[in-house]
């Protein structure tokens, strides 16, 4: 205890960082213990890591303006501040009333348990009896809890042929000129027409026999006498070098200068 009160006023009286960090370690267990806590309650777009890293901060607040000679231990001083750091940014990510919160944690906390009695073929009509809600009131319910549902940009999602891309990959960004008002121009069809002649002839056939003439991959696989699922690889690979060939054509009209009028 007197070596713990030592440190203390050794750092109110330099700074020094590395004491900082000393005194920071040895209450990092305050913060899980807080956040396990406050995890059982959390909505489903904040973990408990991101409470962990909340709490680090409300944790370097409270090392900073402690002052040992109030009276108070460091644990009890702490403890109000992390706790704070956290729920108030749970209140800041949280953009929906709380009256809103508690009906939709008790939509899922329903569902489950009738999963758990039913089965997995839970109706609509049995959830919103147990609930004691009209269908209708379930509906608007359920739209309010997918508006809570968060994807991160970096989660890969299937594309055609089973191949994965991140979803930031298929958003369309607003800023960049569209890739049809591109190949409108006759720049852009003329190089698009070169990109496609310059394909292999696989890779030509592949696209014609699925563009053009509607056969699915397994049938192309027939006609090529190759599995489909090497029909898919030939796909994706045209596709991205066309791909690439437009981004091409996307930079030259980016870098175009514009013809400025007499």
């Amino acid at each position: 205890m007197i070596a713990a009160e030592s440190l203390w006023r050794e750092y109110r009286r330099s700074r020094d960082e590395k004491l900082k960090h000393e005194l920071v370690l040895a209450h990092l267990s305050l913060v899980k213990y807080l956040a396990g806590r406050l995890a059982i309650k959390l909505p489903p777009y904040i973990s408990q890591e991101d409470l962990e890293s909340y709490g680090v901060f409300g944790l370097l607040e409270a090392v900073e303006k402690y002052n040992p000679d109030l009276g108070a231990s460091f644990k009890a001083y702490a403890y109000s501040r992390v706790r704070g750091a956290m729920i108030d940014e749970i209140r800041r990510l949280n953009w929906i009333p709380r009256t809103m919160w508690q009906k939709i944690q008790q939509l899922n906390i329903t569902r489950e348990k009738l999963q758990k009695e039913l089965g997995d073929q839970v109706t609509d009509d049995t959830l919103a009896a147990a609930m004691g809600i009209k269908v209708s009131e379930l509906h608007k319910l359920a739209g309010q809890a997918n508006l809570l549902a968060v994807s991160s940009l970096d989660e890969t999602v299937p594309v055609a042929c089973g191949e994965k891309v991140h979803l930031g990959d298929i958003i369309a960004d607003p800023l960049s000129p569209d890739p049809l008002d591109i190949i409108e121009g006759d720049e852009g069809r003329r190089m698009l027409a070169q990109a496609i002649e310059e394909l292999p002839q696989k890779d030509l056939t592949v696209l014609s026999l699925y563009y053009q003439e509607g056969l699915t991959l397994k049938e192309i696989g027939k006609v090529l006498e190759v599995s489909e699922s090497r029909v898919c690889q030939i796909h994706t690979r045209a596709l991205k070098r066309l791909r690439d060939k437009l981004e091409q054509v996307e930079t030259t009209v980016k870098c175009k200068p514009v013809k400025q009028r007499n």
